[in-house]
């Protein structure tokens, strides 16, 4: 009778180490290419905070101020030279800015 190993025995520690690295530097790729012009085109007057995260994901500074009652939140995004400007009254965008070039 044949005994086969179980198939994560078969690779070798040098092997699943390339493979873990190479699943860590594809994903870190994807996540850079979140901040676009495409991307950031997309997120219009009035949109939620959550509704701009899912798009651009998590910003790089997020700052609020103001009383409770009308407060103001700025999310800045940074990638390289380019740098985008979210500003939320209410937590919705009033406002954006960007660097970002086509």
């Amino acid at each position: 009778m044949i005994r086969m190993r179980p198939m994560i025995t078969m690779f070798r520690p040098a092997s699943r180490l390339v493979l873990v690295l190479m699943l860590v530097l594809t994903l870190a790729g994807c996540i850079g290419k979140r901040i676009t012009k495409a991307n950031v085109d997309q997120v219009t007057e009035g949109m939620s905070k959550k509704q701009v995260e899912s798009i651009l994901g998590q910003p790089t500074l997020s700052r609020t101020e103001g009383p409770t009652t009308v407060k103001q939140t700025t999310y800045v995004y940074r990638q390289g030279k380019d740098t985008i400007t979210i500003i939320f009254k209410d937590d919705k965008v009033q406002s954006k800015d960007s660097t970002l070039s086509d």
